[in-house]
């Protein structure tokens, strides 16, 4: 959604990184260049003029001029500002003091209301809660029918005694359904009401009959984040009408211009409490507007990637699976890397995981062309091995290699280049969890290939023409390149140094000692 402005944000600062110092004028024409972007990005006009006023005259001020990067001080005043007008703080749903705490939603019909309850009610059950959705939508046709699909899907119970479609008393159905839910034992309840394709003075009544009827904790105003403007103007009818506590926002996932997301809580008055950003009902979380501000600017969201992390992963899987790249008795083995990717896809496509990586939007359009289907053919060559090949891929030769290639309905080809990729990985995964770091990179112990001071091919090359071991001069008296070979020439623990005075410095340090003494 945010795609566009980040883009344009991310083209302001990019300008101003060769410069060393930022003047008077530079600062006007960045204010310009954001102010631009915010209002292509469809935000309310009242709101830019106040981002855009705070973060001016922070720039002109001292914090600016004492900076060393005066562009990275930009970002980070543009990044609080943006934070401001987003809410400030994450907020949660309040619970009453005595179950159940009632949660009214609201909202225009097609804004997701119903598929939102039935996401709120899983995320509830998460936090381990015992929601109640309530079918008080009685006008719009299956509406009821809808939530009781939803609720099954979420694995949560529905309270629908009238079936709807211009029948029943949403009201009483209401009323009855916090009876309900204190005999059941139920801790929170969801109540879903009908919308309007507009707002009139039918769908204000109503609302605020159930309102009054089940004296809520929580009012829910549930917007589309797609409709731009009219989200900002639809909230503020429901905020003299009914009045609400929070803003749920959905179709973040959308290809809008993300002006409401932007808006809405600094024109209401009102946090942005959840926001869901997909079709899934897992596609739903708490609304951080520093995070959401982090991947406007193009920073990523690394909290909410390793909160996802932790409840997708299964602890004991990964520790286990970390230990075999640690060295441990059993390798590392593609039923591992199989267990390992299935997690991962867990938490949703694989171009929103590395959406949410810093630096990621440099990368946006390979991102956006990760192919899913990719992923379904290596787990498919995996399920087509024996769990013997899958332990020790070794053991796969060319007949083995074309059955899988069968069954799996891939070639030779696609089996090989998994094999190749899984086994190269792994001995990188395996140098890097055994502390050496990146082949190549300075601090890698000198046995290890492409290390510097010691391994490599060049290396080995260089070693095999002189006939020398790594590390070590060969002696050219046969006696004494026996005891080498045997490890013989080694000092024993006696024979080692004991003390500072036992070790042969070179001249120059052995002098500069010999003065401090």
């Amino acid at each position: 959604m945010f795609d566009t402005l980040q883009d344009r944000l991310a083209d302001v600062f990019k300008g101003l990184r060769s410069k060393g110092r930022l003047t008077a004028a530079d600062i006007d024409a960045t204010m310009r260049e954001i102010r631009i972007a915010l209002l292509e990005a469809d935000v309310n006009l009242g709101v830019v003029k106040e981002f855009i006023a705070a973060v001016k005259e922070r720039s002109l001020g001292i914090e600016l001029s004492k900076a060393l990067n005066p562009s990275q001080q930009i970002i980070k005043i543009v990044n609080e500002e943006l934070v401001t007008i987003l809410g400030g703080e994450a907020r949660t749903i309040r619970f009453a003091k005595r179950p159940p705490t009632v949660i009214m939603l609201a909202g225009l019909q097609g804004a997701g209301k119903t598929t939102l309850a039935g996401k709120l009610a899983k995320w509830l059950r998460g936090e381990k809660h015992a929601p109640l959705l309530v079918a008080a939508d009685l006008q719009r046709p299956n509406a009821v029918n809808q939530l009781q699909i939803v609720g099954e899907r979420a694995g949560v119970h529905v309270f629908a005694p009238e079936p709807g479609n211009g029948v029943g008393d949403p009201v009483k159905v209401a009323r009855d359904a916090i009876e309900h839910a204190q005999r059941r034992l139920y801790d929170v309840v969801i109540v879903d009401t009908a919308g309007r394709l507009g707002i009139d003075e039918t769908l204000m009544q109503q609302a605020a009959d159930i309102k009054a009827a089940v004296n809520p904790d929580e009012v829910l105003f549930v917007v589309d984040a797609m409709i731009g403007q009219d989200a900002v103007n639809t909230a503020k009818a429901f905020e003299d009408g009914i009045g609400f506590d929070g803003v749920v926002l959905t179709k973040l996932d959308g290809d809008a211009r993300g002006g409401a997301a932007l808006s809405i809580a600094k024109v209401v008055g009102k946090p942005i409490m959840f926001a869901s950003n997909g079709e899934g009902l897992g596609d739903f979380d708490v609304f951080h507007p520093d995070r959401m501000a982090s991947r406007i600017l193009g920073m990523g969201d690394v909290l909410t990637l390793i909160e996802q992390a932790e409840k997708t992963f299964d602890a004991e899987q990964s520790r286990a699976a970390a230990e075999k790249l640690m060295g441990g008795r059993a390798k590392f083995s593609l039923q591992d890397f199989l267990g390992q990717m299935q997690q991962l896809r867990k938490m949703g496509p694989l171009s929103k995981i590395f959406g949410m990586l810093p630096g990621a939007g440099q990368f946006k359009d390979a991102i956006n062309e990760i192919d899913e289907k990719e992923v379904d053919r290596i787990e498919a060559i995996i399920h087509s091995m024996t769990p013997a090949e899958r332990d020790d891929v070794a053991i796969l030769n060319g007949s083995r290699r074309a059955r899988i290639a069968k069954g799996s309905g891939t070639q030779v080809s696609d089996v090989n280049q998994l094999v190749n990729r899984f086994v190269e990985a792994r001995k990188m995964m395996e140098r890097m969890a055994g502390g050496g770091g990146m082949p190549g990179m300075p601090g890698m112990p000198p046995g290890m290939p492409g290390a510097s001071g010691g391994g490599g091919r060049a290396a080995k090359r260089q070693n095999k023409k002189t006939g020398k071991k790594r590390g070590h001069k060969v002696s050219g008296n046969p006696a004494r390149r026996r005891q080498q070979e045997l490890g013989l020439d080694k000092p024993t623990p006696q024979e080692a140094p004991q003390s500072m005075d036992d070790f042969e410095l070179p001249p120059e340090l052995q002098k500069m000692f010999d003065q401090n003494k």
